[in-house]
This record gives C-alpha cells, sequence and structure tokens, in this order.
C-alpha cells in the first residue's frame, strides 16, 4: 500500500500537479500585441525617437515583458489625427495606449491639464514628488475614470521658455491680438490678456510661424526647437517659463487593455513609464546647453526675458482662471487644492535647496572651468 501510494505521488500526483497548473502556465505566457498612437509625427526626436521616448518606452515594455507585449507604434496621422488618441484609447476598438500631453484634452477635461503642468507651478522635483508622493496620480486616474484611461507618467521637458517671438515683446500691450501658439491652461490665460492662443500639432509650428499665421510660438526648448528650426521663423527667443515649469507626457492605456494583464506585465508598464520618465529628462538636459550655445553664437538669436509687467498680469490672470474653474467644478477644487498646497510645502524645502544653489553657490563653480 505504501509503495502504491508512492508511486502515486511520484507519477499520478505530478500528473495532477501539471493538470492544475498548466493554465496558470498558460495565461503567465500569453502575449499581447498592442497599438500605440501618438501625437507627434515619425522620428521626432524626445517624444517619437530616442531615449525615454514613445518608442523607447515600446522596447523597454517588450524587453522587461520577456516579449509577452508587443507595442506597434504610430506617429501622428499614420493611424489617427494627431490630437485624436484620447478618444481612440477611450473607446479602445482599434488602439490600446496613446502617447501625448494631458493639456491636449482640456476639451474633454479641464482637470486633465493639472497632470501637464501648471502655470507658476512646480519644477520637474515638486511635480513629480507630487505625482507620486502627494497624492497627485491618486487624483489623476480619478479623472480619466469616467473616460476608461490609466495614465503613465512617461518623460518630462523641464521648464520650457515662453517661446519664440517674429517681434519683441516690451509690455503688455505687445500681446493685445498676438496670435501664439499655445496649448493647455496657457492658452486660457494668454487669452485673458488680450493674445488669440492657438493649438497646432509640432510638425506645423515652423510653417505657420514662418509664414505669418502666427506671431509667436513656443515648443519646448533649445534642442528641440532647434530640430524644428524655429530660429530661422523668429529671432526673438523668450526666457521666463512661466508657463510650463515641468512638462510631463503621459501614455494613456485603456483600462479593459490594462485590466486583461497579469500584475506582473501591469508592473511592466508601470516600471517602463518610471525610467522613460528620468531617461527623457536627463536626456534632454544634457542636450539643451549646447543647443543654447549654438542658436545664441551661431544663429543671431537673442534669448531674452519678459517684461515685469507681463509676468504680473500672467500670474494674475492664472489665478483668476483657476478660482474660476475650481468654483465650477468639485473633482477640478480637489486637484487644484491638493497642488498648491504640496507646492507651498515644497517651496520651503526648493527656496533652501535648489533655489539658494542656484542663486549663491553655483557661481563660484564657474571658477572651476
Amino acid at each position: 500500500m505504501s509503495v502504491n501510494r508512492r508511486n502515486f505521488l511520484k507519477y499520478g500526483g505530478a500528473a495532477a500537479v501539471g493538470t492544475v497548473m498548466a493554465p496558470s502556465i498558460v495565461k503567465a505566457q500569453e502575449t499581447f500585441n498592442w497599438r500605440m498612437t501618438t501625437s507627434w509625427p515619425s522620428g521626432f526626436p524626445f517624444f517619437q525617437s530616442g531615449p525615454g521616448s514613445a518608442t523607447d518606452f515600446a522596447k523597454r515594455v517588450e524587453e522587461m515583458s520577456g516579449g509577452r507585449i508587443k507595442i506597434r507604434v504610430y506617429g501622428a496621422g499614420e493611424l489617427i489625427p494627431a490630437f485624436d488618441g484620447f478618444d481612440a484609447v477611450s473607446r479602445g476598438q482599434q488602439v490600446q495606449l496613446n502617447h501625448a500631453c494631458s493639456y491636449y484634452w482640456a476639451g474633454e477635461s479641464f482637470a486633465a491639464q493639472y497632470f501637464t503642468t501648471v502655470p507658476f507651478g512646480m519644477t520637474f522635483q515638486g511635480f513629480n514628488a507630487w505625482l507620486a508622493h502627494g497624492g497627485g496620480y491618486e487624483l489623476w486616474k480619478e479623472t480619466y475614470e469616467p473616460y476608461n484611461l490609466i495614465p503613465l507618467a512617461v518623460g518630462c521637458t523641464g521648464a520650457q521658455p515662453v517661446g519664440w517671438f517674429r517681434e519683441p515683446v516690451t509690455s503688455l500691450a505687445d500681446f493685445r491680438g498676438l496670435n501664439i501658439r499655445m496649448p493647455g491652461l496657457a492658452g486660457d490665460v494668454y487669452n485673458a490678456i488680450g493674445a488669440n492662443a492657438r493649438l497646432l500639432p509640432g510638425g506645423e509650428i515652423f510653417s505657420a510661424l514662418e509664414r505669418g499665421a502666427i506671431d509667436a510660438a513656443e515648443w519646448v526648448g533649445p534642442y528641440l526647437d532647434r530640430a524644428l528650426g524655429l530660429h530661422n521663423a523668429a529671432k526673438h527667443y523668450y526666457s521666463s517659463g512661466w508657463h510650463e515649469p515641468s512638462t510631463t507626457t503621459e501614455v494613456i492605456v485603456n483600462k479593459d487593455a490594462y485590466n486583461s494583464l497579469p500584475s506582473d506585465l501591469q508592473a511592466v508598464l508601470h516600471n517602463a513609464a518610471a525610467a522613460c520618465n528620468i531617461t527623457s529628462h536627463t536626456w534632454i538636459e544634457a542636450q539643451n546647453g549646447d543647443a543654447l550655445d549654438d542658436l545664441l553664437n551661431n544663429h543671431g538669436v537673442a534669448f531674452e526675458t519678459l517684461p515685469d509687467d507681463v509676468i504680473r498680469a500672467l500670474f494674475e490672470a492664472t489665478r483668476d482662471i483657476l478660482a474660476t474653474e475650481a468654483d465650477k467644478d468639485p473633482l477640478v477644487k480637489r486637484i487644484n487644492d491638493s497642488f498648491w498646497a504640496f507646492k507651498k510645502k515644497h517651496d520651503g524645502w526648493h527656496a533652501n535647496s535648489e533655489g539658494v544653489f542656484a542663486n549663491t553657490i553655483s557661481r563660484y563653480g564657474q571658477g572651476m572651468i
């Protein structure tokens, strides 16, 4: 009897275990072939190609998943128009993911804009701290819940210059009637001070600025602005990036598709996104210094700051718009309150760490060069 029992455990028991385990093994090895659209032209640096980009995210997901998730990336216009990704992924019939910026979806949700950047808000350190540890990401998920979407932060440009102007800015009056390419909350702010803000895909900005269809435009920063050739259409380049102190790119995932993944593959998406977030930021930081030197020294570009009266008016308009929208929508109010409360706490540390270093300590380092 004991011998038979041992034989059963050796052979029959193993077979039984194999029968029980088989479905789990099959499930673990299931593969997913997904499509990801983007708001960027094919080959576009930083956003579409290169370190931390949409294609880098897709590659990392495939490698980290051992090939169990394969993502085909489509540039703007290849499968759908540049700004149709939100609706396409929400439906989930043809596209499972989209790579863009959340402020492109202001027409769907005012609240979505907070998760790209907030005028006069926080830079890379504070903004990402709010998302990760200050309740920001939970509010982002809540904002997208009605649209059947899961958001992932996948990139950050850092602080962006105000942009390129065909004519110099000397006072607030210069913005009256000015046609400027500007997305998100900052576009609403420009409209409030008398400008005409327009949302254009990256691939259309240069031609619009060159032919005078717009008078000014912002994009990202020295390296990517130079790649678009914006310095060939305008020479007045303004700093004081009030509008986008830290600009986060996103991947949105159809929630049904996300829930179809086993937990380990869901973790792959989150970890690939986190890797791209820091990789993209460090890569663009490494490029901008040389690009700015080239623009200033070889292309006749003047890098200037906005007059104080302009900045004051922009701040006041930002404050009024956010207060008005928060009064109209309880979700916007909770996000707005969370963001500014976190910023208030973080500012004390930032002023006494990065701020002190930038304003007093770092100049001594110039003597090492």
